[in-house]
């Protein structure tokens, strides 16, 4: 006997992938970002300084306004955190390598012995330099000499968000603020693994950024653009060696931290720590065994689903 339409089960849709997947395929990533070469890698990292500079320089002319830094400072912040996360967005969804989120990448990659030790602290190292330089060109050369952050309103901003960077806090602050940035950030590349289509990255990638925004946590790259913009506008206190001391070297080690160990490592030890089923992933993910002498991917990316489908009848 035939069932009523309006009794009938409705489908279930996989629109994302578990956390188990989306480690594998975080996984992949890095194992791929590793074995990158090096001009790709410098490339890419330049233009992911580059484009969170731009985010960067958005965040300091919404938080101008001097009635609400007076009477609702949370509004102007809020604001600014609403608008900074289309910078990572732009550089998850264009390729780019930041070097936070390689920090969770190529950990994963090297716990699951995908790529070496060496190779993941060169890509950390390639990745930094090249931050530090497109975030330096986009100061200096677009903003800086372009004058679009000249006025004393915006002077004035940005003097103040250096101040509260790398004066203000003691190391150890910066360090431990560090820690809370970078686990939101790669949170947030984690969850864009989990999506499927752009629309779902993007609200992904949006709201754990926005949170390391509103609570004004450190975030290394981000303060490339900051702290030396405040010095090539000549803030009195803060010199070169300074900033490196002061905020760099904390905020890189509280980023190491907070993406390698609280995100990569724990969430390696929860979902594939014990576990030797395999973890079949559909759609178009790159198999890094053909690029590189690493770790086996069995499935081939382009066929899985529709074995998947023939075998079971349901996508993984």
């Amino acid at each position: 006997m035939d069932i009523p339409r309006q009794q009938q089960p409705l489908p279930v849709v996989h629109n994302a992938y578990t956390p188990k997947e989306a480690i594998e395929i975080s996984s992949r990533t890095g194992a791929y970002k590793a074995h990158m070469r090096i001009d790709k890698t410098i490339i890419s990292s330049f233009m992911a300084g580059c484009l969170l500079s731009f985010a960067g320089a958005c965040y300091s002319v919404i938080n101008t306004s001097t009635w609400f830094n007076e009477n609702a400072p949370g509004v102007v912040r809020m604001l600014g955190a609403l608008i900074f996360p289309f910078g990572l967005v732009v550089i998850v969804m264009t390729g780019a390598d930041l070097c936070t989120g390689s920090f969770m990448y190529t950990s994963l990659a090297a716990l699951h012995r995908r790529t070496s030790v060496l190779l993941m602290l060169r890509h950390w190292l390639l990745t930094f330099f090249g931050n530090l330089a497109g975030a330096l060109f986009v100061t200096c050369v677009i903003v800086g000499y372009g004058g679009v952050l000249s006025a004393p309103t915006y002077r004035k901003e940005l003097f103040t968000i250096a101040t509260t960077k790398a004066v203000t806090p003691m190391w150890h602050q910066i360090f431990l603020k560090a820690i809370g940035a970078n686990w939101l950030v790669c949170l947030a590349c984690f969850l864009a693994c989990c999506a499927r289509e752009f629309f779902s990255k993007v609200m992904a990638i949006w709201w754990p950024v926005f949170a390391f925004v509103l609570l004004g946590l450190d975030h290394v790259v981000a303060n490339m653009f900051y702290i030396p913009m405040a010095i090539f506008l000549h803030h009195p206190d803060i010199t070169v060696g300074y900033y490196i001391w002061k905020s760099m070297i904390p905020a890189a080690l509280g980023n190491i931290v907070g993406g390698s160990v609280f995100v990569a490592f724990v969430y390696w030890y929860l979902f594939l720590v014990g576990d030797t089923s395999e973890i079949v992933i559909d759609g178009d993910y790159w198999d890094v065994q053909s690029r590189s002498s690493i770790t086996s991917i069995s499935e081939d990316p382009h066929t899985t689903q529709h074995q998947s489908n023939k075998d079971d009848g349901k996508m993984v």
